[in-house]
């Protein structure tokens, strides 16, 4: 179980060992989240990137806007600086940059800070590209949570794990409403609203997850017992993938709890506080700094 956990750390994190000296401290601060130093980066950062996204969400009203912009303005380059600053950090402290930028955290990373620097350095840019575009862009930063917040990773584990069953339970889904919508287009015909298949099918999907815009409704007798199946349906469908999820939720509680402890040679993680050498390459193990 430790060298399936620290493999899949090490899938994720394929950076290139961390340089020694002071690049090695960065590298400890910043990707080993269970050192003192690693907790109060991550609190420092989530605290940030909140101001942050809650500037953006302020600064899309037009009265705060008219009233803040200057103060809004400061704050987003205090915060632009601030992120660009750790991802250069991020960069310098592995050996292998341009995977780390290439990978998901990066390219998150470098959406954080690409926005303001593409307005200041573009000429008219605000001209060419309507100003919401960079809000949605700026609004990137809140997925930088996923990297530091614990239950991020473990709903993704989850996730992935019940990947399979999901795909099976959409394609179960995606076949029902095909189904019925078709069937509704049968019954109810253009006369009722139900104009083309794919109107029939966006009648069932709204219907088995119990929305019911009310758009488009049946009119004969029969339509309305096909439409109250697809709600009884609904509600016994949207069960199922909650139930797979928590199932491997549960699973991941029993296992073994990984750390975020790192060997310095391969960069595997999820090793045991007591371990004193890699479960990968056997390299002595850096002592345990939880304190």
């Amino acid at each position: 179980m430790t060298t399936s956990l620290a493999s899949r750390a090490r899938d994720a994190q394929p950076y290139g060992r961390p340089a020694a000296g002071l690049r090695l401290k960065v590298y400890t601060v910043i990707f080993e989240a269970d050192t003192r130093a690693g907790r109060w980066f991550d609190l420092a950062l989530i605290a940030v990137i909140l101001a942050s996204v809650a500037v953006v969400i302020l600064d899309s009203i037009a009265s705060v806007h008219a009233r803040y912009q200057a103060l809004f303005g400061a704050l987003e380059w205090i915060f632009t600086l601030a992120f660009t600053l750790e991802y250069a950090a991020r960069l310098a402290c592995v050996q292998r940059p341009l995977r780390y930028a290439r990978s998901v955290f990066g390219v998150i990373d470098l959406l954080a800070v690409l926005p303001t620097y593409l307005a200041a350095f573009v000429p008219g840019l605000h001209a060419l590209i309507d100003v919401r575009v960079l809000r949605l862009l700026r609004l990137f930063r809140i997925l930088k949570l996923t990297e530091y917040v614990h239950e991020f990773g473990a709903l993704g584990r989850a996730l992935a794990a019940s990947r399979r069953k999901i795909l099976v339970f959409m394609a179960f889904v995606m076949l029902v409403v095909l189904i019925m919508g078709t069937l509704m287009y049968v019954v109810e015909g253009p006369a009722h609203g139900y104009t083309s298949i794919p109107v029939g099918v966006y009648w069932a999907i709204t219907t088995m997850t119990t929305v019911g815009f009310g758009d488009i409704t049946p009119k004969t007798d029969l339509g309305r017992m096909i439409a109250s199946l697809m709600m009884l349906l609904g509600w016994g469908t949207l069960a199922v993938p909650t139930g797979i999820v928590s199932a491997e939720f549960t699973a991941m509680r029993t296992a073994h709890e990984p750390t975020t402890r790192t060997c310095h040679e391969c960069l595997s993680e999820g090793h045991s506080p007591t371990a004193r050498f890699c479960s990968d390459c056997g390299a002595p193990l850096p002592p345990w700094q939880n304190d």
